[in-house]
């Protein structure tokens, strides 16, 4: 995992006086790089030919790496500001110089840090490639088990916030019988999980990493969560249907009918009797496929060409967040100074992790490796046809599924609710609403 952040287990320093933690930290192997200024990890070691072994992990970014983060910001070359007074030539000057001016001087890479830490990290082999993962087991008993899968532009930090309430609901409101063990793992390419060194990591044999991941942990069932490309992951666990999965959350579904994804690919009129909510989810996917898709086709076709996400953190947070239209505008208010679901740290947060792990290009060919064996559009009908499925539609979702899209879609729809405010990062943005829909969705599943 050669990643430009540090991975590594509590060091000696810190465990001095317990005795079990002093003899696990004995245990440990410090690998380091041959590059300057390279990551050092240090985890417990596979033992001999036990690639299943499951590694314990902790974050730490050398200052080395956020000193240079903050040279190269500093000497970032801006254009000219945009021609247009609105965002449809991207992200505004404005906006990401206020952001950069932050980022260069009080933002703190550290905090993040330290609720990373807060919480347990693992790290186990899949199909030859490094797996990293958040565990977190709930406190009550019967917890049911939920793998949650994030999307790109996003990483494990889009679940932080809901960590806590799904494993101990009774803290947040809820009721003991609604707590949840929670799996968040990193795609792979993403984050601390492994770069693949050769083509294939599509979205199937991410949906059977999962499988086999939650079976490693010992469960037998388990129900599952994502929006974006975790969307398209829980889809495909619904194609696949393993014994072992109970259900499905999406914040994103794949529920539009083969005759609308015709339309929309080739740019025609809609098609007639549409109901209100299918002509507002038409308008919503009409506006993504004609102005929206820059980011989707270039990772999809060339995403080796990105260099540039690697060599400068400008480039990369502009790459960032100009992922949608709705999501960018929400977060453009937020850097203005006006309150939104997402603060400036939590875009740093997120930025700053793609950049010290160097994620940004393996992140982008996971667009190239889905799209090369995909057989249905981002949003169509995949084809569940067995499992039971919950939809959440938030209003500024790139579209929001209409519920007789959804009823369609999937005939084992066991909840469906449109909610009054959220764009794409549902988890990370609305994460009290978010939470209360996992809890409704499975709650006939237990």
């Amino acid at each position: 995992m050669p990643n430009d952040i540090s991975l590594q287990t509590p060091s000696r320093r810190r465990l001095i006086g317990v005795a079990t933690a002093a003899v696990a930290a004995a245990s440990l192997s410090r690998l380091a790089f041959a590059e300057t200024n390279q990551a050092i990890i240090e985890a417990a070691p596979s033992t001999g030919s036990d690639k299943a072994a499951i590694r314990t992990l902790r974050v730490h970014a050398p200052e080395s790496q956020l000193t240079d983060l903050k040279r190269r910001i500093k000497a970032t070359r801006w254009p000219k500001r945009e021609t247009v007074a609105d965002a449809s030539q991207g992200v505004q000057l404005v906006t990401i110089q206020k952001l950069a001016r932050y980022w260069g001087t009080d933002y703190d890479w550290y905090k993040c840090e330290a609720k990373l830490n807060a919480l347990p990290h693992f790290i186990t082999e899949i199909d030859g490639l490094d797996i990293h993962f958040i565990h977190v087991r709930s406190k009550h008993e019967n917890a049911l088990p939920l793998i949650v899968t994030h999307g790109w532009p996003g990483s494990i930090i889009e679940q932080l916030k809901i960590i806590d309430p799904l494993t101990n609901p009774t803290a947040h409101g809820a009721i003991a019988s609604d707590a949840f063990d929670v799996v968040i793992p990193s795609l792979p390419g993403f984050g601390f999980s492994g770069k693949p060194t050769t083509p294939g990591w599509d979205i199937p044999r991410i949906a059977h990493a999962w499988v086999t991941l939650m079976k490693r942990l010992g469960y037998t069932r388990f129900a599952a969560a994502g929006g974006d490309v975790g969307a398209q992951v829980g889809d495909e666990l619904g194609v696949q249907a393993p014994p072992e999965l109970l259900g499905y959350h999406s914040n994103m579904p794949g529920t539009v009918p083969a005759d609308i994804s015709r339309a929309l690919s080739f740019h025609e009129p809609a098609p007639a009797g549409l109901s209100t909510e299918e002509q507002n989810a038409w308008n919503q996917l009409d506006l993504f496929y004609k102005k929206g898709l820059g980011y989707a086709t270039e990772m999809s076709l060339r995403p080796q060409t990105l260099y540039g996400l690697e060599d400068s953190p400008i480039g990369l947070a502009a790459w960032i967040l100009d992922h949608d239209a709705s999501s960018y505008a929400m977060i453009a208010r937020s850097i203005a100074g006006q309150p939104e679901g997402l603060s400036p740290d939590d875009i740093l947060d997120n930025i700053t992790l793609y950049w010290l792990t160097k994620t940004a290009v393996s992140s982008a060919r996971l667009y190239w490796d889905a799209s090369a064996t995909a057989k249905k559009g981002f949003f169509d009908v995949k084809g569940v046809t067995r499992i039971p499925v919950a939809v959440s539609a938030f209003p500024q979702e790139i579209y929001t599924a209409p519920r007789s899209w959804a009823e369609k879609a999937y005939p084992e729809l066991i909840h469906y609710n449109k909610l009054p405010k959220g764009t794409h990062f549902a988890a990370w943005e609305q994460p009290v609403l978010y939470t209360s829909e996992i809890r409704e969705s499975f709650r006939t599943l237990r």
